[in-house]
């Protein structure tokens, strides 16, 4: 099929910048220019950024559901953010939102942003709960919630390649960076087109510079501007707006993937409480909806019902789409989990160790490294001895570390979500979906219906059972973890090691490993068979450590095992669905013309269930991959900004099924 999208930038760590430092201030030697003014840096921000956008004003009158967005090219230290954030606590009602995107090519490490933000005390809370957040420096878009009213997405890299890859539009722009004349290719007639096609209809902008170049690429892009009082020693600076910003060109290619208008969404039903619904439902809670979560059984009960679970990705040598997506996922899941009230109770970040058994997989991991230079707060290589990392004996042929990951309780996670306010848990089975004229009707088992605005399918291999989603394919995946109690004077694994299987840290005394992988069984009664394949991979990957469980307590085998099965979804292509619910039947007819010509163009839009989302087929890695795609539907549903590039938001739609079947059919 021919490529229908750009190319995604490397998948890498960033250069942080060459500062030195007068007092608090940093300077930049790459581009000789400070990152603020010496004078007062938060008085020029306030005049510049938040004045110029009438922010104060428009915070006050701010009534919309959806978040008020502002966007910044150079985040910096991060003074215009935090000052923004500020200016909405002061000014903004309690039912607004305030979503907040930045770009930054080279940011700053933690030390040096906390460094730079203590200039600032009054502004202290706001900066301790940044750095705390703070990301590593990987190309992407890393989204920190600062508390439940206000998002930030980080977009690390190129300004104008970031944003023709975002995903959402503006309400106002703070166009910073290190001045023209210091970085003249920052101000391209690229960046303002970008600007312009990101923006909604009165978009506002406000820049401290009034250089030429910038002047002629707003107009050029089509912001009228206005020259007005600068601040402190520089006289003048430009602001402005524009009125009707141009349409967005990237749908021409995959008109199928334009997302639905968005609609009322006070009250939402969300189908599953495991993990894929009640991240979701969590995800809505926190925007001020309402959720009413229907399962058959408890919260967690199904495949989301283990003890413990690991969160962990493997990820391409060579990059793909699904990489991308898990290595975001991985990051997001372990900031999001932090952040978390109970995060002490249900995780434990004590990083994963992927162990290579084999030549060939050290060698595709050293390939991996290689190319991926991620940075050693990402993943970095384990030669050697595995007791300093893993806590257990053992020599790797080489071996993958995670700082980052680790495991999860996602029974108690599960429930810890759902006990939010604004989230009402109902024990009932959906058994059908009726589109009405106030949104949907959900009919129960018992021969009730529940009426809300949208609906969310997010109940694995049941999502299938309904008219609207039976098209896509599901694949059911039997897993069976097994249990044993540590014996006393055995070390226990400090990180969670995977080879084949895994095996994860004691909780409780308990450790737990697995799991077996039996596709196309839907059965969960624990199997002796299973255990034993659970220990031949314990054994395998971790020989000596198995040896000492032996010599403490007798041979391990199945019939002193205690464990769990439960029945997992995947999707053909091994990447989750997350996204509106497409019109099978006429994206069939609307693109059949792909079946002879792949590159064909069209102009239809894809049709879609109006209100209806999907988030399923997480499989084995739904820790790593659920709470992002909880905040994909999310902000989709309610007009947001998306957590991740477009063409990673159409690679987890789960109308990308149609389209490949199709152009399948033609091959």
């Amino acid at each position: 099929m021919t490529k229908r999208r750009p190319a995604l930038p490397p998948l890498e760590a960033l250069t942080a910048p060459e500062l030195t430092w007068e007092e608090a201030a940093p300077h930049s030697t790459q581009f000789g220019d400070v990152y603020f003014s010496r004078e007062d840096g938060r008085a020029e921000t306030e005049h510049v950024f938040l004045n110029a956008n009438r922010l104060p004003a428009r915070f006050a009158a701010w009534t919309h559901a959806r978040p008020f967005v502002i966007g910044e090219t150079g985040f910096g230290t991060g003074l215009n953010v935090l000052s923004a954030w500020a200016c909405f606590e002061a000014h903004a009602p309690h039912t607004a939102r305030l979503h907040l995107l930045s770009t930054e090519k080279y940011p700053l490490g933690r030390a040096e942003l906390a460094r730079a933000l203590a200039a600032w005390p009054s502004l202290g809370a706001y900066a301790r709960v940044l750095c705390q957040q703070w990301p590593e420096p990987v190309a992407g878009i890393h989204r920190l919630h600062l508390d439940e009213r206000v998002t930030l997405d980080l977009h690390f890299g190129d300004t104008v390649e970031r944003l023709c890859l975002l995903d959402g539009q503006v309400d106002a722009w703070f166009l910073d960076g290190f001045a023209p004349s210091k970085n003249a290719a920052m101000w391209s007639p690229e960046l303002f087109e970008a600007m312009a096609a990101r923006s909604r209809p009165g978009a506002t902008f406000a820049t401290f510079t009034c250089a030429g170049i910038v002047k002629r690429g707003l107009k050029a892009a089509g912001f009228t501007i206005a020259k007005v009082p600068g601040f402190g020693r520089k006289r003048e600076m430009l602001a402005g707006e524009i009125a009707s910003p141009p349409s967005d060109a990237r749908r021409a290619q995959t008109p199928w993937f334009t997302p639905p208008a968005p609609a009322r969404a006070e009250h939402v039903a969300v189908i599953g409480a495991g993990l894929a619904g009640a991240c979701v439902a969590a995800a809505l809670a926190r925007r001020g909806v309402a959720v009413t979560v229907l399962d058959r059984q408890a919260p967690g009960a199904g495949a989301s019902g283990n003890r413990q679970g690991a969160l962990y990705v493997k990820l391409a040598a060579e990059t793909n789409d699904q990489s991308r997506v898990y290595l975001a996922g991985l990051l997001y899941s372990a900031r999001w989990l932090e952040g978390l009230e109970q995060a002490d109770t249900l995780w434990s970040r004590c990083g994963v160790l992927q162990l290579a058994m084999s030549e060939r997989e050290a060698s595709r991991q050293k390939r991996f490294l290689a190319r991926h230079p991620l940075g050693e707060g990402v993943v970095r290589a384990l030669p050697g001895a595995l007791a300093p990392l893993a806590g257990v004996p053992g020599e790797a042929l080489h071996a993958l570390y995670y700082p980052q990951a680790g495991w999860v309780r996602p029974k108690a996670l599960c429930e810890a979500l759902l006990a939010h306010p604004r989230i009402r848990f109902v024990k009932a089975t959906a058994t059908r979906l009726e589109a009405s004229s106030e949104g949907w009707r959900v009919h129960l088992d018992g021969g009730e219906a529940l009426n809300a605005d949208q609906v969310v399918i997010a109940n694995a291999h049941a999502a299938a059972q309904f008219a609207q989603s039976e098209t896509l394919p599901f694949q059911k995946v039997r897993g069976q973890v097994s249990q044993m109690v540590l014996p006393e004077g055995v070390a226990a694994p400090t990180a969670v090691v995977c080879a084949g299987g895994y095996v994860a840290p004691p909780l409780d005394g308990v450790v737990s490993f697995g799991a077996s992988f039996v596709p196309n069984d839907d059965t969960d009664e624990t199997r002796d068979e299973e255990h034993q394949r659970n220990i031949d991979e314990l054994r395998a990957a971790l020989p000596e450590w198995v040896a000492a469980l032996e010599a403490a307590s007798g041979p391990l085998t199945a019939e002193r095992l205690g464990g769990r099965a439960a029945v997992r979804a995947a999707s053909p292509d091994k990447t989750p669905y997350a996204g509106p619910v497409p019109v099978a039947a006429q994206w069939a007819s609307d693109y059949a013309a792909l079946a002879q010509d792949a590159s064909y163009r069209f102009s239809t839009p894809g049709a879609h269930h109006a209100g209806l989302w999907i988030s399923a087929a997480h499989g084995s890695r739904g820790l790593a991959s659920a709470p992002l795609c909880a905040e994909m539907i999310a902000s989709q549903l309610l007009d947001e900004p998306l957590p991740l590039e477009w063409p990673l938001a159409d690679h987890l739609h789960p109308g990308r099924r149609l389209i490949s079947a199709l152009v399948r059919a033609g091959d």
